[in-house]
């Protein structure tokens, strides 16, 4: 715990606090594929003015903190709310519907970090083959904030954006250190030099004007099944907002209810009370809030109905995924990766397709099969 102790600067005694409490927790598994990392350890909740999933790592020659992604704050309505918090002008970017990476780079090699700290083998392997290293030479203080989009995701996957692998999409550049982000200006233009996928700009306004901007964005983001946008002071500045279409707060209720005892019933509110709060705010006629209810009540009901029947049948609730991978190790290291991380799941035996080795399995949702299995036997709520 020194090596944490010196890089975030505490006695060494809060470091060994942090690990008694199981704040502090190994990121990593050691294994030749992770050549530079001798150890690796991430904060599973916010510390001081350490976020939560900030990664430290001791190489060889250092120590390294990877600042957590910062959270983002929701805005509810866009006006006033926009212009109270922005002055100016304010960039209007795409918020794509994925999981959240930051892409470093520790002696030779390429990394990928998922948003609670943990360096994931199946991650990094993509992020090896679509970034360029080169980057990291020039600016080896710096990482790629990214969302991880497309079919073959382990966390989030999405057919909407017709990738049918998975690719990376960099929102931001920061300094690892000191979380800073660069101008957005400058972020695209080392985007475009190095050949760096970004999160889509979709517009940029005037601040006290761009709520209505804003709402058209997001009722055509909507229609095409996309998740929402982030509001962005142009040179970074002032935090961003973000702010989610109907269709995006739907289908996360969706996915929620259909294993609603695994996730916290906080997750679910907050979503309803987004949608009720984008009724109000876009004045709905009785046919557009209707429409409204209807798709709400379907993405609650509907997915709990699915679930009831696949128990009561004797089937599992399971959440399906198709990875592939060019190393069958690094295959093998994703599957304990995902078991360290508490998830139980059935794997099929991998398969050879076009040179990759596929990996199809089922994330076994227990708790929710459980709850089910329990009240279909006569058990009271």
């Amino acid at each position: 715990m020194n090596f944490i102790a010196e890089a975030l600067n505490l006695p060494p005694s809060s470091a060994r606090r942090l690990e008694e409490r199981n704040i502090v927790r190994p990121a990593l598994i050691n294994h030749p594929f992770f050549p530079d990392i001798l150890e690796a350890y991430c904060l599973g909740k916010k510390f001081g003015e350490f976020e939560e999933g900030i990664l430290v790592v001791r190489t060889e020659n250092a120590s390294i903190i990877v600042r957590g992604y910062p959270k983002i704050r929701r805005a509810l309505t866009l006006y006033p709310t926009v212009k109270r918090r922005f002055k100016g002008d304010v960039v209007i970017e795409e918020k794509m519907n994925g999981y959240n990476v930051r892409i470093v780079n520790f002696g030779e090699n390429i990394y990928a970090v998922t948003r609670r700290g943990f360096i994931c083998p199946y991650t990094t392997e993509k992020a090896r083959e679509s970034f360029n290293p080169d980057f990291f030479k020039g600016f080896p203080e710096f990482m790629l904030c990214c969302e991880a989009v497309g079919e073959e995701s382990p966390f989030v996957p999405k057919k909407i954006y017709g990738i049918k692998g998975i690719d990376f999409f960099v929102f931001d550049i920061r300094d690892m250190r000191t979380n800073i982000a660069l101008p957005l200006n400058i972020k695209m233009s080392l985007s475009e030099e190095y050949g760096f996928k970004i999160a889509p700009v979709l517009s940029e306004t005037e601040a006290e004007k761009a709520h209505e901007k804003i709402k058209s964005i997001i009722l055509e983001l909507g229609a095409r099944g996309r998740e929402g946008v982030v509001i962005k002071d142009p040179q970074m500045k002032v935090e961003p907002l973000k702010y989610t279409s109907s269709q995006s707060n739907c289908g996360d209720l969706n996915y929620a209810f259909r294993y609603f005892n695994e996730y916290a019933k906080d997750f679910m509110l907050s979503r309803i009370v987004r949608e009720a709060f984008q009724s109000f705010e876009f004045e709905e006629d009785e046919e557009e809030l209707r429409k409204r209810c209807l798709r709400l009540g379907e993405a609650i009901l509907i997915p709990i109905i699915r679930s009831i029947e696949d128990v009561s049948k004797g089937n599992k609730v399971v959440e399906e995924h198709r990875l592939k991978f060019r190393n069958l190790e690094v295959l093998e290291l994703f599957k304990e990766h995902l078991r360290r991380m508490g998830i139980d799941a059935n794997y099929s035996e991998p398969e050879i397709e076009d040179g990759y080795h596929i990996l199809k399995f089922e994330r076994y949702m227990k708790s929710t099969a459980d709850k089910i299995s329990h009240l279909v036997k006569g058990n009271v709520w």
